[in-house]
């Protein structure tokens, strides 16, 4: 069989109407003629949007057509076994130039039972915020169901909402039944399983050019919010020059930040599961044992688990994110 290599997808664009112009102006993407861009779908196996290879000989063929070939050398074998053909993890920048909606998404089982779906974990890591922007993510102290449900029917959620000044850096796990919001002015990177499943909570009573609000799944909701609130939402980690930091270990996925100004050695000999590589700053060569390939900020590769044995080599200071399932 034809050699794996790191591959590289056309981003999905997706117009928002909270969107903005960071997609084209702080990462360099070519949005074209899109107007409020609010996300780019790095890497996806939603069945309505898979992603397409542009680089090397497997370009134009898309994730699931190269799952189907090349399997567990692309995936890794036990999660070829677990999904099969779907791509079990989606990753995507957002730049949010208005609040999103608050929102929760079920975990598996709900997800299962309700919508024969997997259920959505997901984390945000900040590139990018305006000064004084905020995150909102889960209560500022507990709350029993009655009670939110109170706050929502007078539009009063925001009091019981944990909300916080952010900055560049920051990261924050939304476990499923996690209540959350990007707010207004910030850019990120965000890993989720493969899911679509949102539960819309509260849209700030905004409406369309016809007078339309966007729909709401408050009954839905319900069942899927965690009412209970935690001392700190932000997650914790050291920023260690040429170190592999750790930001999120869970079962659905583990993130680590690279930040590094000399060549890395890379060995995922132990790992059974495909890596993926986020740009967020700089530029690094992925030297590997078929080639190299080359990552610069606002990119996005997957690493085939095949690969064992790499070297990243910077063109000065680079920090990516590194994804796998493991």
């Amino acid at each position: 069989m034809t050699r794996l290599y790191p591959l590289k997808f056309h981003p999905i664009y997706k117009t928002k109407i909270w969107g903005n112009e960071r997609l084209r102006n702080v990462l360099h993407k070519d949005v074209g003629d899109l107007k409020k861009t609010g996300e780019s779908w790095e890497i996806s196996g939603w069945p309505e949007d898979v992603s397409v290879v542009k680089n090397g000989f497997l370009a134009g063929n898309n994730l699931q057509e190269l799952i189907e070939i090349y399997m567990g050398d692309l995936t890794g074998d036990s999660i070829f076994e677990k999904f099969g053909i779907e791509f079990p993890i989606l990753v995507k920048f957002i730049d949010a130039d208005d609040i999103l909606s608050v929102q929760v998404h079920p975990d598996d089982a709900l997800a299962k039972k309700r919508h024969n779906a997997y259920g959505k974990a997901e984390m945000w890591y900040v590139m990018q915020c305006e000064p004084g922007a905020e995150i909102i993510v889960g209560f500022n102290r507990d709350v029993s169901r009655e009670e939110y449900m109170e706050h929502l029917r007078r539009k009063t959620l925001r009091e019981i909402l944990n909300s916080e000044k952010t900055a560049p850096g920051d990261v924050y796990y939304l476990p499923p039944g996690r209540i959350h919001a990007i707010g207004a002015g910030v850019l990120v990177a965000e890993i989720s399983q493969t899911s679509d499943i949102t539960y819309r909570i509260y849209d700030w009573d905004r409406v369309d050019a016809n007078g339309k609000g966007r729909e709401l799944h408050t009954d839905l909701a319900l069942d899927a919010i965690d009412y209970k609130a935690l001392p700190q939402y932000k997650m914790p980690y050291n920023d260690r020059l040429n170190e592999t930091v750790n930001l999120v270990g869970s079962e659905h996925f583990t993130t680590n930040l690279l930040h590094f100004d000399r060549p890395l050695e890379k060995d995922y000999f132990e790992l059974d599961s495909f890596v993926i590589y986020m740009g967020l700053e700089g530029e690094a060569s992925i030297e590997h044992e078929n080639g190299t390939e080359t990552i610069r900020k606002g990119e996005t590769l997957l690493l085939p688990a095949v690969l064992k044995d790499v070297r990243l080599v910077p063109a000065g200071e680079t920090r990516l994110l590194e994804i796998y399932i493991g």
